[in-house]
């Protein structure tokens, strides 16, 4: 396994790297404290990674991570990993902000994700939240009760959908809801719903611990009309293929948010090194018994980063590959989320006073680490995910 930045990507990090360092910073703070308020910064940002997309067939963006087809070239690297370095990079600027970037929602990795070639041209450009939780259903995707009812040429959708990452600035959502209760998970689709559709409300916008640049939205619907082609992939309930279908979703989304939680760690550690470095002398050649508690506190939340990395990278590449990654998805996930709460409080610990106070954006990177372990599935459900995996147990036989 090469553990280097491929050569075709390296110049999409350094772009990266300048966009978190000399727009994402800057303005960290400022919509930190703005909550609810939209970073106008990002129009521009936006116009210029659509340009970029336009142009390359390695295209970076939420709305690009798809399994590729079969080239007969050997392994590859592509738009999953592209996406998942250039995430790292964003998210040590700020995960809010990224959160915040037009027409990188995680409704538009759904699309990339399960549409077919005539929606995935249709709903290009198209700004997309998703929307699966539900105020009864919590971690449980399955349990689900938003219905969607055939009528004609459209389904009607009744249901409310809760903690929408950009529910309210997404030019539509993609809704997770069921065509029929009783034949259980097989049932469950996913719609795209635009905004300004008769009978969708958004209810509410939450006040957040972190990750405040970012609107999280309560969404109503109430006799919601929409076009059946809006239906993401194949209308046909497949009791065998169960939940499959839709749950393909997360094997591109997950990294990607183990990815965010990379770049969130990353800057955490670097900001401690940097306000530690007259206190610790960071020699690596040392054993852990001959330094400070402080260096040996660095050195193993280092060592916990790498490992989170390297699994995240694994995952993207699998799915680049077109091998199933579900149990990868989910191990760089759980790993990546717990590590990135245990980085961001351990450095705020270590750096005191200094850590803790407002002038210091570790403050900051500490709130918005929690949610990383949270969204796109709690520590718990990966966990139970990676179990069944590993014992070859349905979801009926580990609960």
């Amino acid at each position: 396994m090469n553990l280097e930045t491929p050569r075709k990507f390296r110049a999409l990090v350094t772009q990266a790297q300048q966009v978190a360092a000399q727009y994402y910073r800057p303005i960290s703070r400022k919509y930190d404290r703005a909550e609810h308020s939209y970073p106008k910064e990002l129009d521009l940002l936006a116009a210029l990674l659509d340009g970029m997309n336009a142009g390359s067939p390695e295209s970076t963006g939420a709305r690009t991570s798809k399994r590729q087809h079969d080239s007969g070239d050997g392994v590859r690297n592509g738009s999953n990993m592209s996406t998942c370095l250039g995430i790292m990079e964003l998210c040590w600027g700020d995960v809010g902000l990224l959160l915040a970037m037009p027409r990188q929602g995680l409704g538009n990795a759904a699309i990339a994700a399960v549409a077919n070639d005539e929606q995935l041209q249709r709903f290009d450009g198209l700004w997309a939240a998703m929307a699966i939780t539900e105020p009864d259903c919590g971690s449980d995707s399955a349990a689900i009760r938003t219905t969607a009812v055939r009528d004609g040429d459209d389904y009607v959708l009744n249901g409310e959908k809760i903690f929408v990452t950009s529910g309210e600035r997404a030019g539509a959502v993609v809704v997770w809801a069921t065509l029929d209760k009783s034949l259980g998970r097989a049932a469950i689709k996913s719609f795209v719903v635009e905004h300004g559709t008769r009978g969708m409300q958004v209810t509410r916008l939450e006040k957040k611990l972190g990750i405040k640049a970012s609107d999280t939205a309560a969404i109503r619907f109430t006799d919601c009309r929409v076009p059946a082609a809006n239906l993401l992939g194949n209308a046909d309930i497949d009791v065998a293929k169960g939940f499959a279908g839709v749950m393909e979703t997360f094997d591109n989304t997950r990294p990607m948010v183990a990815a965010m939680a990379i770049g969130l760690a990353k800057a955490s550690l670097d900001r401690a090194r940097e306000l530690l470095e007259d206190h610790c002398a960071l020699d690596y050649r040392k054993p852990l018994l001959q330094v400070s508690h402080a260096e040996a506190q660095l050195y193993q939340l280092e060592a916990e980063w790498e490992a989170a990395r390297l699994l995240t990278l694994k995952a993207a590449w699998m799915a680049d590959n077109r091998m199933p990654n579900s149990k990868e998805a989910s191990m760089a996930k759980a790993k990546a989320g717990r590590m990135a709460t245990e980085v961001a409080l351990k450095c705020v610990e270590l750096c005191g006073l200094t850590g803790y106070g407002e002038d210091e954006l570790l403050e900051k990177w500490a709130r918005d680490a929690k949610i990383l372990d949270i969204f796109e599935g709690t520590q718990q459900i990966q966990l139970l995910i990676v179990a069944r995996r590993l014992l070859g147990k349905s979801s009926k036989e580990l609960k």
